[in-house]
């Protein structure tokens, strides 16, 4: 039990936990029974004062065992979690000289089985290197021999080279899939973190554009996989918000717009006076002066250019808000400025641990394997954004106390973060033993002509603009479709703001997130094949099927506990083993973060759910339309993939509806 439990992870470590306790309750009771005296007259104060002690514990001790329980009850354990575990302590068993990880995997046609272990070919190669003389069918033979007591397997073959395959009872599918009706999609167990994910990150001033796109989107669906599984999540928006283009800009707006103050100016204007700013201090050297002067009185904190600077952040955030609030994302900024206090003090802390370099006039840091410096200080004494991204990792880690942080930043910044990560840990400011840190990067999106995508003028595509082109899009194929007819107007607005953002939303994602991808309405509103529009009409469909059945939900609770799933036919066991991978597949986007694996899986999940009603039939019709025969075990086996899909909707961040 302790072995298996150690190799269950923390899900028997939660099982192991209620045992021991139970152990420690029972030991407990033992000596108070022990301690108690035999004759009535010896009793006195010191045995009661004892036995109300142990007493307490004892009470104390089963309460722990209903805590560790209710852990339990609130996560699943995947197929390949528990056939690893299996596997693990029949290789150690027979083996246990020889380490393997990842010993089990799912199998990609069903003649080799359900799941397959490959362990046989490397431990046999582990003990040819050793000396010992063996095969990797004798091994794959002594693994079988020595494996534990498992009901879930119906059998395992060994095949080929030494693969062994796994075949799963379907009673133990059914199972899964009733503790899915009776407790919804549940996720896997997880040691619970304090996650910081740094995600989508605009500048001030500026119109977002479709650069942010991936950023935003990939960091807000890691964000909401993160907090179901049971994370403490911190989402921060690091925006650009600080920096001598903004004493340019104040200094240009103070001459054009004297009562910028009291005007309401739009983020779109806000851009062109940037821009003419920029122009102004590249070709006016009185505007030049101005401008260094501007810089130095935000940075010194005039309250004149701080009240300038503060309403050009409201403009920008306010612009920003409407966006995120279309896309369904959840951020708290915290850009350059908040951490402008705390460089001084990075900076110190580097120079009293001799980290700080003099180079041509720059104070820099040399990181040992890494060809360039991290520069902290530039010549004229100004900061830079290395010394901003130093300062904001030893803030995540010692003030906001990050277990795990997580910087959704494009990958052409992977060799800065890496650089980041490496000084970080030279100067002390994290342990990779205790904080883990992770650059998610992304690729880029594209246009038709497989370039980065831009307007016919040359410019970025404004994220804006690029929603209301799917807002328009959206609602023409409803309407192509013939749902304005079917659908009422307040329904028809649901259902095309859930197709445009969602087609855009997953058109993202569905990409592995390190790829380039081609940005296309055409493909993303198509209604077959792997889209947002296919998932969602799949979703529906299913919802329909139930309210056809007229199934109450008290009714399918009594079914829950009193109907036995048979899985008989071929597509209703498929449809169910699907369903059941739903712990594993999340673990596996846990721990990659690459959210395409859950695209995937969805839309293998619904045409493997569309497989099966074109075969089995969930309700029998008279030609009048009326309903003869409701078959509760199919419809039960509707609403748990109805359940799991839910989820994965909700962690893409696609929006459903009752209607389509």
């Amino acid at each position: 039990m302790e072995e298996a439990s150690a190799l269950l992870e923390r899900i028997a470590n939660c099982e192991q936990e209620a045992v021991k306790l139970r152990k420690a309750i029972s030991l407990i009771e033992g000596q108070a029974t022990r301690e108690a005296p035999h004759s009535t007259e010896a009793v006195d104060s010191k045995f009661q004062a004892s036995n109300t002690k142990l007493k307490y514990q004892a009470g104390h001790l089963r309460k722990s065992i209903l805590e560790e329980e209710a852990k339990l009850m609130q996560h699943a354990t995947g197929m390949l979690r528990l056939l690893n575990t299996a596997f693990t302590l029949a290789v150690r068993h027979a083996y246990p000289s020889v380490s393997v990880t990842s010993l089990v995997k799912r199998t990609e046609h069903p003649r080799f089985g359900d799941y397959q272990c490959s362990a046989a070919m490397a431990i046999a190669s582990s003990l040819k290197n050793s000396g010992e003389k063996s095969n990797p069918m004798e091994v794959a033979k002594n693994i079988v021999n020595s494996m534990p007591q498992c009901d879930f397997i119906s059998k395992c073959e060994i095949q080929g080279a030494g693969f062994i395959n796994v075949h799963v009872q379907p009673w133990f599918v059914s199972q899964m899939i009733t503790d899915i009706l009776k407790h919804g999609a549940r996720p896997p167990i997880v040691e619970k973190k304090r996650v910081i994910v740094d995600f989508s990150s605009p500048n001030i001033a500026k119109e977002m554009h479709v650069g942010h796109l991936r950023s935003t989107i990939i960091g807000e669906s890691i964000c909401r996989l993160l907090e179901y599984v049971g994370h403490d999540v911190l989402r921060l928006n690091h925006v650009g918000d600080w920096g001598t283009q903004f004493g340019q800009l104040i200094a240009h707006i103070t001459e054009t717009c004297p009562d910028f103050a009291t005007t309401s100016l739009a983020v779109e204007e806000l851009q062109i006076l940037y821009k003419q700013a920029q122009e102004r201090f590249k070709t006016d050297d009185n505007f030049k002066e101005t401008a260094r002067g501007y810089v130095v009185k935000l940075q010194s904190g005039d309250p004149v250019v701080i009240s300038a600077w503060k309403r050009i952040c409201e403009v920008s955030r306010e612009a920003f808000g409407k966006l995120y609030q279309k896309l369904g994302v959840t951020i708290i900024e915290r850009g350059e400025s908040f951490y402008q206090l705390l460089m001084p003090e990075t900076v110190k802390d580097l120079e009293s641990k001799g980290l700080l370099k003099e180079d041509q006039g720059s104070r820099v840091i040399f990181v040992p394997g890494h060809e360039l410096p991290l520069m902290i200080v530039k010549s004229d004494g100004a900061f830079t954004y290395d010394t901003s991204d130093m300062t904001a990792l030893k803030h995540r880690v010692t003030e906001e106390k990050g277990d795990w942080l997580i910087y959704v930043v494009d990958s052409g910044q992977g060799k800065h973060f890496q650089l980041i990560y490496a000084a970080s840990k030279l100067a002390g400011y994290y342990d990779p033993e205790k904080v883990r840190v992770d650059h998610v990067g992304f690729g880029v999106v594209l246009g038709p002509d497989k370039k980065r995508l831009k307007t016919r003028s040359g410019d970025s595509v404004k994220l804006k603009d690029l929603l209301e082109e799917g807002l328009e899009r959206s609602m023409a194929k409803l309407i192509e479709k013939g749902r304005d007819k079917v659908l009422t107007p307040e329904e028809m607005k649901k259902a095309q703001e859930a197709l445009a953002y969602g087609c855009i939303k997953y058109a993202d994602l569905m990409h592995h997130r390190i790829n380039d991808y081609v940005f296309s309405f055409d493909k993303m509103l198509e209604d077959r094949g792997n889209t947002a529009v296919y998932l969602l009409y799949s979703l529906t469909r299913i919802r329909s099927i139930i309210r056809t059945a007229q199934v109450t939900t008290e009714a399918l609770t009594k079914a829950t506990n009193e109907t036995k799933l048979g899985l008989q036919h071929e597509k209703e066991l498929r449809l169910a083993k699907c369903a059941a991978r739903y712990p594993d597949v999340i673990e596996h986007v846990l721990d990659d973060l690459c959210p395409h694996t859950l695209c995937e899986y969805v839309y293998e999940l619904c045409v493997t759910f569309s497989e099966f009603y074109d075969n089995c039939y969930c309700i029998e019709k008279t030609g009048t339309e009326e309903v003869v025969t409701v078959h509760m075990d199919r419809i039960l086996l509707c609403k748990a993939t109805a359940t799991v899909l839910e989820n994965c909707f909700h962690i893409i961040g696609l929006e459903t509806v009752s209607k389509m």
